[in-house]
Parts: C-alpha cells; structure tokens; sequence
C-alpha cells in the first residue's frame, strides 16, 4: 500500500514507522477508495495516522499540481480540545520532516496550512482563518456547528473532502452527537461533493450502529431513506494491559477518619516509583485537592492538577509538560482521557470507579501509549461499593467487553436548535430542510 503514496511519503513513514500497524495496512484501502472508514483499534496502535496520512498525501499530490485553493480540505473532529491540540502538533512535526525532504531532493513542498479552531482560539486567529484559510482545520462538533452558522465561516468549507470524526464513541450515543450528525448533513449542502466520512474510535460496539451514525442517509428511490455504505475496519480492542486493583487502607468498611488521608501516601509511592503518571478523578475539586495533598506530603511540586476551568495556556504548557516528561504527574478528570498521545506515561492511577468500561480502557491507555507497549494502570476505590463496580469494570476489561453504543433517536430539543441555526444563515423550504433533517 506504500508503494501507492509519493515516494517521499513512504520512505519518511518507512524510515520513522518502519512496518504499518494494523489500522493503517487495513485502513489505507479502504480510505485510499473514497469509501466512508470506520476504524476500530486500540489506542497507541496509530488510527489516527491512517486517517490522516492518505488525506495529506492527497494534498501534497494536488498541492504540486497547483497551488492549494483557499479553503478547508481537511476537516479533523474530536470531542476534546485537549486531543486538537494534540493532534495539530502531530501534524506539524511530519509536515516539516515532508518540507525538509522534498527540499533535500530538490522539490519544492506544497504550502499546507493546519490551524485549531475552538472555544480556546483568540478572536484574531478566527478572523485570519477567514481571510487565509487552513487547508486542514482541526475543529468540535459546537465550533463546526457555529462557523456553518454565519455567513463568512462557512464559505470556507466549499472544497472540504474529507471530515475524520476521531473519538466517535465519546458523542455517538449522546446528544451531542445527534447535533453533530446534523451539523455533518448541513456541511453535505454546502460542498460541491458529499465529503468522505473516516471515524475513529479504540472502543465502540456494535460496530454497526456506529457505522450507520458516520455514514447517515441518503434519498432512495420512492422517497424512501437508507443508510449510506461504510466500510469497517475491525482491529479490535485487545491491547495488552498491567491492571490492578489497590485499597488505600486494609478495611474499606472501617476507614475512621475518612478516606482520603490514606490515598495521597499511595499516589505519591507510585508517582516516585514512576517516570510520569496520569491520577485520574472524577471532578475538579478532586483533582485540586489530591494535588495539593499530594505535594503537602512530598514536600515538593510533584504533581499540579488539570481540568477544563483552566485557562488555555495553563491546559497547553502542562500538556507540554507532560509530554516533554519534565512533569513528573498531572491530577486530571476526563479532559485527558480521549486520543491525546502522552509518550512518556508509564503509568494511569484512576481514583475511585471510573463508571464506564469505556472510560476505564481509554484512561489506562494513555500509559504506554505506543506499539507493542503494555499500558499499566491502578484503580483505587474509595469504599466498599466503589471496590465492587471497579471489580466488575476490570472483569470486563479483560474479557474484552464494553458499553455498547445506542444512537440518540427523535432529539427534538437538538432539532429545534438546528432548525435555528439553518434558517439564521438561509432561506429553505420546508420539505428541503426535513429532507436533510431525515438524513
């Protein structure tokens, strides 16, 4: 399958991946097919890389034809802003080992602009983005949603072939994903083109429904509506994991004075016995508290707390941090738990029962986020109950089981919302716009 990217593609992915794993030896054909991806795999085993190296190989080849028109190719969606930032980074570093490539073989490298766009983004970067494009926007369903709602943002999507949805199972079965669904359809009327769909995700079953959110619907004969054809990809969840289960204290019925005194010794042993750790909670004020605990007792900052109330360029240098592996350990909630590649964790603390499988399995796999590294994680409860749900949650991580995926049907609350938002940017008639509704 290498043989069909530019021959400098494949020898930088050859040099610096060596082999394909197996999301991108299975995924590239489909994708290199134009057909709607669905892609399941453990974390660490490089799906997103497969989304993402096939769609700028395409760039790069159009970019030498001529230059790149001034719109948005690309579009990258994830749920969290945290994996955006993340992601943009990725990016950049094999778009500048691509530019020193080309230039050492005497070719001149496409100008490829990638830029993030979010609640965080600086209103001066949102106006450059209008004036000056990115060809790859990284982007959340609610930010796509409101640049599609005014009149100078949306202009920019006329040229957009492909939308990867990372993370998929986060939004498939909530709300949100409804109001993401219908914000794909309102992009389809604004391409020339019905966009290629790519979604991915290390945990989601039954891989059908999902499949069926991605791809949508389409107009059949007779007024009638089916689904549109997505190719699955199935990896499996499998990913060798180290899981234990640790008690703070020897009776979880008779903890006296409370709990929590007897957590942070614990934290702080496995902290220092660790190159860096994630300790993930379930709030904010947790992971405030737990950090200070913490450092009270090692008499040192080892360890400062990350969540959502955090301003921007805090959240992105402890990021910076984290991944440089100059922090020694972040006390965070959900915020880290999606995709973002953490190489240097070597170790997950989850604090009390994390509630779902699926979150169980994404927190642990930011340890040994890598090929053919195990992840390791420690789930700590906090009384007796928590001991059996977290009990029951590591049986069925190791059988491999998981929360399955229902689609939010009939959202008629999220309806109303998008029924505003069409109608402030257009003029529609009524069957059109219940058309695309039904889609």
């Amino acid at each position: 399958m290498l043989a069909r990217f530019h021959p400098l593609v494949g020898q930088w992915f050859e040099e610096t991946f060596g082999e394909p794993s197996d999301p991108q030896r299975m995924g590239w054909p489909a994708i290199a097919s134009g057909s709607r991806t669905l892609i399941l795999a453990p974390t660490g085993t490089g799906k997103t890389l497969a989304a993402f190296l096939w769609e700028l190989n395409e760039l790069i080849m159009r970019g030498l034809e001529e230059p790149l028109p001034n719109a948005v190719h690309l579009l990258y969606i994830s749920p969290l802003k945290a994996l955006n930032n993340d992601i943009q980074r990725n990016l950049d570093r094999p778009l500048a080992d691509l530019r020193n490539r080309f230039a050492a073989a005497g070719q001149e490298f496409p100008e490829i602009r990638v830029a993030v766009r979010t609640g965080d983004t600086p209103a001066s970067a949102r106006a450059r983005m209008l004036r000056k494009s990115p060809h790859i926007l990284i982007t959340t369903p609610e930010s796509l949603n409101i640049m599609l709602t005014t009149l100078r943002g949306r202009g920019i999507f006329s040229s957009t072939r492909a939308v990867i949805v990372d993370e998929i199972h986060a939004i498939a079965g909530t709300k949100r994903g409804s109001h993401l669904a219908l914000t794909l359809e309102r992009l389809e009327a604004l391409v020339e083109s019905s966009p290629q769909r790519i979604g991915l995700s290390a945990t989601q079953r039954p891989l059908e429904e999902v499949a069926r959110f991605l791809g949508g619907c389409e107009d059949s004969a007779g007024g009638a509506y089916r689904f549109r054809p997505v190719t699955i990809v199935d990896c499996g969840m499998t990913k060798e994991m180290v899981i234990s289960v640790e008690s703070p204290v020897a009776d979880l019925g008779n903890v006296g004075g409370g709990i929590w005194p007897a957590v942070a010794p614990l934290v702080l042993r496995h902290i220092r016995a660790s190159r860096t750790t994630l300790v993930f909670v379930n709030n904010r004020a947790q992971a405030e508290k737990i950090a200070a605990r913490v450092n009270t007792l090692a008499d040192e900052e080892i360890a400062l707390p990350y969540h959502g109330s955090l301003a921007r360029e805090r959240r992105f240098a402890l990021e910076e941090r984290l991944k440089a592996g100059t922090l020694r350990a972040l006390i965070t909630t959900s915020s880290l738990e999606l995709g973002i590649d953490i190489g240097s964790v070597d170790l997950v603390i989850q604090l009390q029962s994390p509630k779902r499988v699926a979150s169980a399995l994404q927190r642990i796999g930011r340890a040994g986020h890598t090929l053919g590294v195990p992840s390791r994680g420690i789930l700590v409860p906090t009384f007796r109950d928590d001991a059996v749900e977290i009990a029951a949650i590591v049986a069925a991580m190791r059988a491999g089981e998981v929360e399955p995926t229902r689609v939010v049907q009939n959202a008629l609350d999220v309806l109303a919302q998008a029924i505003v938002a069409a109608v402030s940017v257009d003029d529609w008639r009524r069957e059109d716009l219940f058309r695309l509704v039904r889609r």
